[in-house]
């Protein structure tokens, strides 16, 4: 199993540590580094400034939104990053939510996400390989574009600039089953958001049918610290706003994940909490259990224990989001 560290995006503004952290990743051997972005921070542009400052860890987004650029813009982003860092991208998308679509793309959510998923990928394989003038006339994407506002001069084109590497890889953040089933087929990866290695049989069916190098890239929250309850109240805020504010009451993505894991009468809660404005009361009724078994929080020998379960699965790379560089180093060692 390899380990990659996921600086996922910014807060209110640039954290200062980022790049010392993936610097200090490189040093110690991690595979690779991934950023992200929600409504704020893009996932390229941080990226191109680590790749600046670095020469051999393997550059990933996790995720980039499919809704924030088309197809072939995204292409661009991946092709030229590619060249810029000597063959390190890996291009890891996600489809989002309404919230963030709708609301902060000014874009209407696809009514069938796995053919937009499917379709978005088959253009960015496309631009990628180079083989012929980028062309689909797709439900949700039509290249060259002949809606009726059309003027009727589009044309195919192949990108100018020739990709580095046709077979960059490509992975995508899925959560519904039979997203992840898909997944399987048309990307060479998944970004699980959430990963417990004691419930194999969340995901058995959709990673039924494997094909060989398959990479499968968990994100967890790590620390090394004396006080497991106190490290784990980071992950009960990410699980609090994730699960409470990132959707819809109606239609939210993560709360549904979390209840196929076996927690849907405490999903439930934390979003009542949470879309009452009672924020802080949601993040405290995310359970310690289901917190604890998504990461890596605890005295490094608790840590080694639990690494092992990880490494026993399909897990081929486990992307922490570590606070220090001590954390970092722990982990390198454990995992040798």
């Amino acid at each position: 199993m390899r380990l990659g560290l996921a600086l996922g995006y910014w807060g209110r503004g640039p954290d200062p540590a980022h790049l010392r952290l993936a610097t200090e990743a490189e040093e110690l051997g991690y595979h690779s580094v991934w950023t992200a972005e929600a409504w704020g921070s893009d996932a390229f542009t941080p990226l191109a400034w680590i790749a600046a400052h670095t020469s051999r860890i393997r550059l990933g987004t996790a995720v980039a939104q499919m809704a924030a650029r088309t197809p072939t813009a995204t292409a661009m982003h991946a092709l030229t990053l590619d060249h810029l860092s000597g063959g390190r991208m890996m291009l890891g998308l996600g489809l989002s939510g309404p919230q963030v679509v709708e609301g902060w793309y000014g874009r209407p959510f696809p009514s069938s996400p796995l053919t937009a998923t499917r379709e978005y990928v088959d253009l960015v394989r496309q631009v990628l390989r180079r083989t012929a003038p980028v062309a689909l006339d797709g439900r949700f994407h039509r290249h060259p574009y002949h809606g009726d506002d059309a003027t009727g001069l589009g044309r195919a084109l192949k990108p100018i600039t020739h990709p580095l590497r046709p077979d960059l890889p490509v992975l995508l953040g899925a959560e519904g089953p039979k997203n992840i089933a898909q997944t399987t087929r048309i990307a060479d990866g998944w970004l699980p958001l959430y990963w417990s290695p004691t419930r194999p049989d969340v995901y058995r069916a959709s990673l039924a049918d494997l094909p060989d190098g398959f990479v499968i890239a968990p994100m967890a929250r790590a620390q090394v610290c004396d006080d497991v309850a106190e490290g784990l109240l980071p992950v009960k805020a990410m699980l609090g706003f994730y699960i409470g504010g990132m959707g819809h009451a109606a239609r939210n993505f993560h709360a549904d994940l979390m209840a196929r894991m076996g927690y849907a009468e405490e999903a439930r809660r934390i979003q009542e909490l949470f879309l009452a404005g009672r924020r802080k009361e949601a993040v405290l009724a995310v359970p310690d259990a289901f917190a604890d078994e998504i990461s890596l929080v605890g005295p490094r020998e608790r840590i080694a224990e639990r690494l092992e379960l990880w490494r026993a699965g399909p897990v081929t790379d486990l992307l922490v989001t570590a606070p220090d560089p001590r954390t970092l180093r722990v982990l390198a060692e454990l995992n040798g």
